[in-house]
């Protein structure tokens, strides 16, 4: 693990990262977003009910919508940082430098997610005393904050995953991020309305919900399904009695993503060095 860190290729992208103006700028203007929103909420919410003060069940509702927002920032901004990884280097022509260093090619790609996800966790964790507002008025519990901040994290992993893989893969940044924005949206869209359609065939088909583990499957990979059901734990039996498939989804979801992660920076090391006689 110390190697790891001490990574240089790591270090070199961690501090032209985090001293670029353009991140702090881009990090002052999202929680300036944020601020806007969770104010005006408050206020509009006060307003509109007359009783001046701010019940729990409408902190509930602000929590689940900041929730759903930092889930489209993550899934809208990984993407951006790891697609262009490493098929920027070859479109700059250094790659062919950095492959002659002492790094091994594992080193390379975890130097180059790592940046990325870092930068992307130090975004999260700057919204904290946003999110902390909502245990002022009730309504949400330190562990359901604790159990979503993982569930961002194995997101954000898997997708960065995925897109060092298309920046290894395909020479040119454009076509790995379009590849990358694709799957995302395969995850985060498709898969619902693959389960929307499962359901609706098998009611159809046999007059009342016959077991389908394969819409519980595609239910279960969906980022938004799992969120929903994390804000709202109940939720969760909706999926059940749809799929008769009584497996909860978040395990699923946890095997898929990690097997995605794994498969996809295994893949990124492989073909990093394709074209060279000897592999590291």
């Amino acid at each position: 693990m110390k190697q790891l860190l001490a990574n240089p290729v790591l270090v070199k992208e961690i501090k032209l990262r985090f001293r670029s103006l353009k991140s702090f700028t881009g990090i002052l203007f999202y929680l300036i977003a944020m601020c806007i929103f969770v104010f005006g909420f408050i206020m509009l919410t006060t307003s509109f009910t007359g009783t001046g003060y701010f019940r729990p069940e409408e902190s509930f509702f602000m929590f689940a919508m900041l929730t759903y927002i930092q889930l489209g920032l993550i899934l809208f901004i990984t993407p951006g940082l790891t697609a262009g990884a490493i098929s920027s280097e070859r479109e700059k022509q250094t790659l062919n430098i950095l492959l002659t260093t002492a790094q091994t090619s594992f080193q390379i790609i975890f130097g180059k997610l790592t940046s990325s996800i870092a930068f992307l966790l130090l975004l999260v964790v700057a919204g904290l005393p946003i999110y902390s507002l909502v245990f002022l008025f009730g309504g949400v519990s330190p562990g359901q904050l604790g159990i979503i901040f993982l569930f961002f994290f194995l997101t954000m992993l898997a997708i960065g995953g995925i897109g060092i893989m298309y920046s290894t893969i395909i020479r040119k940044t454009i076509v790995a991020m379009i590849a990358t924005y694709g799957t995302m949206i395969f995850f985060t869209a498709v898969t619902g309305f693959i389960y929307l359609v499962i359901t609706g065939m098998n009611s159809m088909a046999a007059g009342t919900l016959a077991s389908s583990p394969i819409a519980h499957f595609f239910a279960s990979i969906n980022p938004v399904v799992l969120m929903l059901t994390l804000i709202s734990p109940g939720s969760d039996s909706f999926i059940t009695e749809s799929t008769k498939v009584d497996i909860p989804i978040w395990i699923g979801y946890a095997i898929f993503y990690i097997c995605i992660t794994i498969l996809s920076i295994i893949i990124a090391v492989k073909k990093l060095r394709v074209n060279m006689k000897r592999t590291r």
